[in-house]
């Protein structure tokens, strides 16, 4: 990779060369090894899913036993809830993780900017594919010359930086110029949809991935969308193949897109949950960055903090060689009680350790 990019943005080898995958959070099972405190006792807070999931209608027992049907206007659902030109701009697939896998390959090898400390599957997506992935310097208004395609997460997982349209539009124009992409990963963007660039994937070289499974709490269903101009979509089609989204999966994820009371509802519920994070957390001095569904420090403390309270069986997501840690959100009164005390408990032990 060019430059020195983080460890969330690399896949790590064993010794001899063999490849791991890259490190995510949801982790508990290596959590509850490691640290010997039994699965069922863990307080997850490592993901940025939604700990209040959509609750789900009974699904038609005719799913079950029926292949998935494209005629469903499962797309066109998507469409109008994202607010992409029409179902055409829409490609439904297995978990935005898929398209991730397989839309390199349809890009022409070239440079590719992707920021130090983001989602960490791009980088070697790409870079398995021929590209030579590179940093990429979000402050800047104009993108080098040297960069065909560029990669946003926006707002950023797990830094919780937000991209202006105008600016994502502004380097769109940049690299569609030189017959490049820019591909916007909007897998946090539903607790701020006017923000979305979903409206403008009629353009060239625009792509968009949008996934149900951060806001709507259904991570579990693997369901994501590609939005971006029909002839590469149909690639990219080809290239998966027939029913990447399942019968069950695309019901439960209809049903969710049209209740927009229950997205309503909730857009406030998050917002209330993640500013109650984000005070506990500056109350023990903590600078904190924050979207609705997470909250992100890269203080000095961060990584003490993330093991102290993983002994307490408290689990974060800790981006290493930053030494930065994400925390989602508790999912009811108990769960932030505990979270609370916790909280309360590491932070005595790091500071009567630093001042020791």
């Amino acid at each position: 990779m060019k430059g020195r990019v983080s460890e969330a943005n690399q896949v790590k080898n064993e010794p001899g060369g063999a490849v791991r995958a890259v490190a995510h959070g949801g982790n508990l099972h290596e959590a509850a090894r490691r640290y010997g405190i039994p699965y069922a006792d863990w307080l997850d807070l490592s993901t940025g899913i939604n700990p209040h999931g959509y609750p789900v209608p009974p699904v038609p027992a005719e799913l079950w036993r029926r292949l998935p049907d494209d005629g469903d206007d499962f797309a066109a659902c998507a469409a109008r809830y994202y607010g992409a030109p029409d179902a055409a701009h829409v490609l439904p697939v297995a978990g935005s993780q898929a398209a991730i896998r397989a839309l390199p390959a349809l890009l022409p090898r070239a440079r590719v900017g992707i920021a130090p400390l983001t989602y960490g599957e791009y980088a070697p997506a790409f870079e398995r594919n021929g590209h030579e992935a590179t940093l990429l310097d979000i402050s800047r208004d104009t993108l080098p010359d040297t960069l065909t395609h560029a990669v946003v997460v926006n707002p950023n997982n797990p830094t919780a930086e937000h991209l202006s349209t105008a600016k994502l539009l502004h380097w769109h124009a940049q690299l569609s110029a030189r017959g490049g992409t820019l591909l916007v990963d909007e897998a946090f963007a539903d607790t701020m949809p006017s923000a979305s660039l979903a409206a403008n994937t009629h353009r060239e070289g625009l792509l968009v991935l949008r996934s149900p499974g951060k806001f709507f709490g259904l991570a579990g269903v693997r369901a994501g969308f590609v939005l971006g101009a029909p002839a590469l979509l149909e690639r990219l089609r080809h290239t998966l193949g027939a029913w990447t989204v399942s019968g069950p999966a695309r019901h439960a994820v209809k049903a969710a897109f049209a209740d927009v009371d229950w997205q309503r509802q909730m857009r406030s519920r998050l917002e209330a949950d993640s500013a109650r994070l984000v005070e506990l957390l500056q109350a023990q001095r903590f600078d904190m960055r924050s979207t609705p569904l997470f909250a992100w420090t890269c203080d000095a403390r961060a990584a003490a903090l993330h093991e102290a309270l993983a002994r307490r069986g408290v689990w974060t997501r800790l981006f290493t060689p930053s030494a930065s840690v994400r925390f989602g959100l508790p999912a009811n009164e108990a769960e932030w009680t505990r979270f609370s005390e916790r909280l309360h408990e590491a932070v005595r032990e790091i500071d009567s350790m630093r001042a020791g």
